[in-house]
């Protein structure tokens, strides 16, 4: 097995080794875009049946080498276990694949609810072999925290970013009897991190940058980008050949963080 680095990681809980930034198609990436992208390092994909542009280009990704993409999708609404397995199913038919590596509820707590019942579903979906891993996406950092410790879950999609630190006291400390994944979503703070705060006079951070903070961090497995085109895509990924933040770097970013925070 080939060693970890900044960039490449096998992380156990996904069972295999990925490129730990992730792609989303949440700003409009094109189908252009979408398959530069997955011809090139990109493996972990969040996919909903919503992103069009991305659906084409992932299918024929998957039926070219279905092991090397880490797919993961779920129910935009996730209240009753009936909406889980369908979701699961229209999937897997959009997809042409035979099983997704991640179902990922999404937003827990707000537009899906683990209940036992959808719990139960999604174990049942994993023992038939249509997923590999469960997953959940989630604003609440305590309840993440306590899932983290103690949950049938495999993977975390929480947000983390250097405005928004808090994972590191809340979540963070909890993975290390389970080890499950975590995703890191929000990097530049709904691009928040991208403009001058008012007062600030130093350097404003970039969108790699943002990226560089998250997988610096020895807990995030990936981080997702969504880059809106091929440009910025292709920005991204060179600023991830600057390797982890120096501790200036890192104290210049936490500091720009709390002014963007306000």
């Amino acid at each position: 097995m080939e060693p970890d680095s900044f960039t490449n990681r096998h992380v156990a809980a996904l069972g295999k080794r990925i490129f730990r930034l992730g792609l989303s198609a949440s700003y409009g990436l094109d189908e252009r875009a979408a398959r530069e992208a997955l011809d090139g390092p990109f493996q972990y994909v969040l996919w909903t049946p919503t992103a069009k542009a991305l659906t084409g280009p992932l299918r024929d990704a998957c039926r070219r080498d279905r092991e090397r993409y880490t797919v993961a999708s779920g129910p935009t609404l996730g209240f009753f276990s009936g909406s889980v397995r369908r979701s699961v199913e229209r999937s897997l038919r959009l997809l042409a694949t035979d099983y997704l590596d991640v179902l990922q509820v999404f937003w827990v707590g707000k537009m899906s609810a683990l209940t036992a019942g959808v719990l139960e579903e999604m174990a049942r979906l994993r023992e038939s072999g249509k997923v590999r891993a469960l997953g959940v996406s989630i604003h609440d950092r305590p309840r993440a925290g306590r899932l983290a410790a103690s949950s049938p879950l495999d993977l975390l999609m929480v947000r983390y970013n250097a405005a928004h630190p808090g994972a590191e006291r809340e979540i963070f400390p909890h993975l290390a009897a389970r080890r499950p994944a975590v995703v890191a979503y929000t990097a530049t703070s709904w691009r928040k991190l991208l403009r001058r705060p008012r007062g600030w006079e130093g350097s404003v951070m970039t969108a790699g940058d943002c990226y560089r903070f998250c997988l610096t961090s020895p807990h995030v497995d990936v981080v997702l980008t969504a880059p809106g085109n091929t440009g910025r895509m292709r920005e991204n990924l060179a600023a991830l050949g600057k390797g982890p933040l120096a501790p200036d770097e890192e104290r210049w970013m936490r500091d720009f963080g709390r002014a963007v925070h306000g």
